[in-house]
């Protein structure tokens, strides 16, 4: 059997795992209530919860959302999963919009950049307000991720419009 985890971002919670159900009927679905909030620190606790799934289940299919990528990938957990879904994924704290970074964090950020080598499919809204285009074709770019862009899509995805945009989105990569 498959297990689908999903990876809430900031302000986020694990029952946001609820919409992801109908669209993987042969998969358990659940989500990762994360307590900490620093990439060194929620990195481990995602780790720990991939490995864990990983003695239980055949295939982990990722789904995370915002920060929850950033954490995510800094998790070291490339060769424990199949594939990841990444909607409006934080990919450079560095180049955030809005956001000054304590010398703590980006001292982890310059020091732990991101190796991601796994099949990652990308939804991106075209007004997205934390990270621009550019930043996220690089990233798409560097590590060889499938880019699908919404026009007038924002970072939080959650009008119908957007919620049906990426439930046709999921539809269409599920089998690539």
């Amino acid at each position: 059997m498959n297990v689908v985890l999903y990876i809430h971002g900031k302000d986020g919670s694990t029952t946001e795992c609820e919409h992801y159900k109908p669209l993987f009927p042969d998969c358990e679905v659940m989500g990762l209530d994360y307590k900490t909030f620093t990439p060194w620190e929620t990195g481990k606790e995602i780790r720990i919860a991939i490995e864990e799934l990983k003695t239980k289940y055949e295939n982990i299919i990722l789904i995370a959302n915002s920060i929850g990528a950033y954490f995510s990938m800094n998790a070291g957990i490339n060769v424990l999963i199949q594939k990841a879904y990444f909607i409006s994924p934080v990919v450079d704290l560095e180049k955030l919009n809005g956001y000054e970074l304590s010398p703590e964090y980006l001292h982890y950020v310059r020091s732990h950049p991101i190796v991601w080598e796994m099949p990652t499919q990308i939804l991106y809204g075209s007004n997205d307000n934390l990270t621009s285009f550019k930043t996220m074709n690089e990233f798409a770019e560097k590590h060889h991720a499938g880019l699908t862009v919404m026009e007038n899509g924002e970072h939080w995805f959650h009008t119908d419009e957007q919620m049906q945009f990426l439930d046709d989105w999921i539809k269409k990569r599920k089998n690539n």
